[in-house]
């Protein structure tokens, strides 16, 4: 089996998992891979996370030319956006997910770091989360927006919208995903609680003993 073939298959694999759990719905989220060759696997546009089929994936050549399968997602801006400012970026995932999106609803969120330091794992995974005004959806200027950040953050989260998470490769964007919507879920589950959160000389002794991007 081809490097091309296990990642394609990979790809649909973590995306039928992630829609089976209700992490996105309906014809929701888009993701994408780098190749071995310098390339993209991408979701197509208009397509369920839960049907997703491994032949019809958008295939880009390293020059950003589609080469191969069905048109690629609306949000390409935003991808794209990832790969140019992230160097180690592998791959990119976004999803409309319930509990981040609820949590940024909420008027009190901090914009430069999103999620509270409710558990140490989002901290390690994520680093801090920027989160980003609403956008039309497919508007280019979400992937301005993440360009203006010149690479600081491996994680946003677009108001009203849903997050995106670049990774080393899928698995890891995934996995840091799924830590996101995690503790927005927890964060909404302990509002109006005085929750004993990680303290700052806390969130520090994991910074620095995992090596966190922790952009100031």
């Amino acid at each position: 089996m081809t490097a091309d073939v296990t990642l394609r298959e990979d790809i649909c694999l973590l995306a039928k998992s992630m829609f089976d759990r209700g992490l996105t719905g309906g014809s929701t989220g888009n993701i994408s891979a780098r190749t071995p060759d310098g390339g993209l696997l991408v979701s197509p546009t208009g397509t369920s996370f839960g049907r997703l089929d491994p032949a019809r994936l958008s295939r880009f050549d390293g020059q950003g030319r589609l080469i191969d399968g069905d048109p690629p997602t609306k949000e390409m801006p935003l991808h794209t956006a990832f790969y140019d400012t992230r160097s180690n970026a592998g791959a990119v995932v976004h999803l409309h997910a319930c509990h981040s999106v609820a949590w940024s609803m909420m008027p009190d969120v901090d914009p430069d770091n999103f999620l509270p330091p409710l558990t140490p794992y989002a901290i390690m995974k994520l680093g801090k989360v920027k989160l980003l005004p609403f956008f039309r959806p497919g508007d280019p200027a979400m992937g301005d927006a993440v360009r203006g950040l010149a690479g600081k953050r491996s994680a946003v989260m677009l108001a009203n919208h849903g997050p995106v998470v670049a990774g080393k490769d899928v698995h890891a964007a995934c996995n840091a995903i799924e830590e996101l919507e995690d503790t927005a879920r927890l964060a909404m589950l302990m509002r109006g609680y005085d929750a004993r959160m990680l303290s700052p000389q806390q969130v520090t002794d994991i910074v620095t003993h995992f090596d966190v991007e922790w952009d100031a």
